[in-house]
């Protein structure tokens, strides 16, 4: 699944295992990061990413991917969602599998 196309419980999923936990049905319900300023907030703040409003979307980047040769912007519906994208793209690479 490419990374940049996540969303919801699956992007929350795997946010959670960029985080290193391996998350059960009970964790997931309660760990929102795509949803919840909360749960991503830290995150965030801790990774140092980028968020941009763009015309008519959200742009996200994580420092530590944004400074790589491979570094890439991505988009998102939401500042959230375009930011947890950044965040897993940055562990995980343009595409995850399993879930």
């Amino acid at each position: 699944m490419k990374t940049d196309e996540l969303a919801g419980s699956t992007l929350d999923y795997w946010v959670a295992r960029a985080e290193g936990v391996e998350p059960t049905v009970d964790q997931q319900l309660k760990f929102c990061p795509s949803s919840s300023w909360t749960d991503a907030g830290p995150i965030i703040e801790r990774e140092r990413i980028m968020i941009c409003w763009e015309t008519d979307h959200w742009i996200a980047g994580a420092a530590e991917f944004a400074n790589s040769r491979k570094g890439r912007i991505v988009k998102g519906p939401t500042a959230l969602v375009a930011a947890m994208r950044a965040y897993v793209m940055s562990r995980f690479g343009e595409t995850v599998e399993g879930q």
